[in-house]
């Protein structure tokens, strides 16, 4: 199961024309993959007070489908594909909710899809390490 954050689109996410900016949705992605590690129990402050380190995007892939436009109502989720000792590979879309005005069908409509990995570093001097095993252990139960 994926987790899902509906998030609705304001004039401050999109262009003139008023379609949201292809950048907008690595915000989106980012804020479904904080609020996805905080429903596990995993907030990110915590992470750099308690564990010393922190997750940073170290790739990220994505392609557009469609776009989205200005009062619609997106579903942003995110889905671990893959983890290993140091990174996290995380699949994440974004859909149009049914309903909105934009939308021509009943059925979600997918804009945007990426996989984004993060990796995990020491919150003090940024080098790559390990993630600690009960973070793992969260993600992988």
């Amino acid at each position: 199961m994926a987790f899902e954050l509906p998030i609705r689109v304001y004039w401050e996410d999109t262009d003139a024309g008023g379609i949201v900016f292809y950048a907008n949705y690595l915000k989106y992605f980012e804020r479904a993959r904080t609020e996805w590690l905080r429903a596990l129990g995993i907030g990110q402050w915590a992470l750099r007070e308690e564990a010393g380190g922190m997750f940073v995007v170290a790739d990220a892939a994505l392609k557009y489908r469609r776009p989205a436009r200005l009062d619609d109502e997106l579903l942003v989720t995110a889905q671990l594909q893959s983890s290993g000792r140091t990174a996290l590979v995380v699949q994440q879309q974004a859909w149009l909710k049914p309903g909105t005005v934009a939308a021509d069908a009943a059925q979600p409509a997918l804009l945007c899809e990426g996989s984004i990995r993060i990796g995990w570093v020491e919150a003090e001097s940024m080098k790559p390490a390990r993630i600690p095993s009960a973070i793992l252990e969260k993600l992988n139960p």
